[in-house]
């Protein structure tokens, strides 16, 4: 089977695999109720009115940004400067598409792009996993966005109800929850150097920008300095060696 063939097969998508993405995110997607409820606690505190809370958070359905969002809020909103927050935050999904392009160029264009629009950080991770052993990974990608979404969604809806019980989620700890869910992820993926210079490389140039540059930049800077390395030291290159 040629690698065209190869990549085709694992682009597939049925039920069964999207329902196994959602269960194998659930026990996550607990905790990102907790984080749902707290902006929508911090929102109401902003002024923002009920239905334009639940439309922010299901329609752009990004955690960091919209919390972003809410410190800039006000009479007079900062409209380029709100842009470019945003953008900085999630350019991350810039380089997610990118990886993921090889087996999304062999579906028709509605469903890569139905399948993208719930792409985030864990369940990214997740598919990319699915697809190193060999495994079709969109299935759990767009079962396991449908269990953050929900979840999320979910807890904006609590948040403006009943916030004042989540108003203070780092006090327990639950602002670590993805950070090590990603790092298992990481951990339980291809061990190379390759793999250490692309992490260490985008690790150490984040935390440089995070202490030197403009807020939110280190997010960007990480990960092109990461997605350089790994474009200039392909996987052949790991392999002769």
């Amino acid at each position: 089977m040629s690698d065209a063939e190869t990549e085709a097969k694992l682009s597939e998508i049925d039920r069964q695999l999207v329902w196994q993405g959602f269960k194998q995110m659930m026990p996550l997607a607990a905790f990102v109720v907790v984080f749902g409820a707290a902006f929508g606690l911090a929102a109401v505190q902003v002024g923002l009115d009920n239905p334009l809370i639940f439309f922010m958070s299901a329609t752009v359905f990004a955690g960091v940004a919209q919390f972003a969002v809410l410190d800039l809020w006000g009479a007079h909103l900062p409209i380029i400067t709100l842009a470019m927050t945003v953008f900085a935050i999630n350019a991350r999904h810039l380089l997610m598409g990118a990886t993921l392009y090889p087996w999304l160029r062999h579906m028709p264009t509605t469903r890569r792009y139905g399948v993208m629009v719930l792409a985030s950080d864990a369940n990214w991770a997740m598919t990319m996993q699915a697809l190193a052993r060999g495994q079709a990974g969109f299935g759990l990608l767009l079962g396991g966005g449908l269990a953050l979404w929900l979840s999320w969604v979910l807890g904006t809806v609590l948040g403006t109800y009943f916030g004042g019980a989540f108003q203070d989620p780092r006090r327990y700890g639950m602002d670590m929850v993805m950070g090590c869910f990603l790092l298992a992820m990481v951990a339980d993926g291809p061990k190379n150097s390759r793999m250490l210079v692309i992490w260490g490389v985008a690790a150490t140039s984040s935390l440089l920008a995070h202490r030197y540059l403009a807020n939110n930049s280190h997010v960007v800077v990480g990960a092109l300095a990461g997605g350089l390395v790994g474009a200039i030291w392909t996987e052949e290159k790991d392999d002769e060696h």
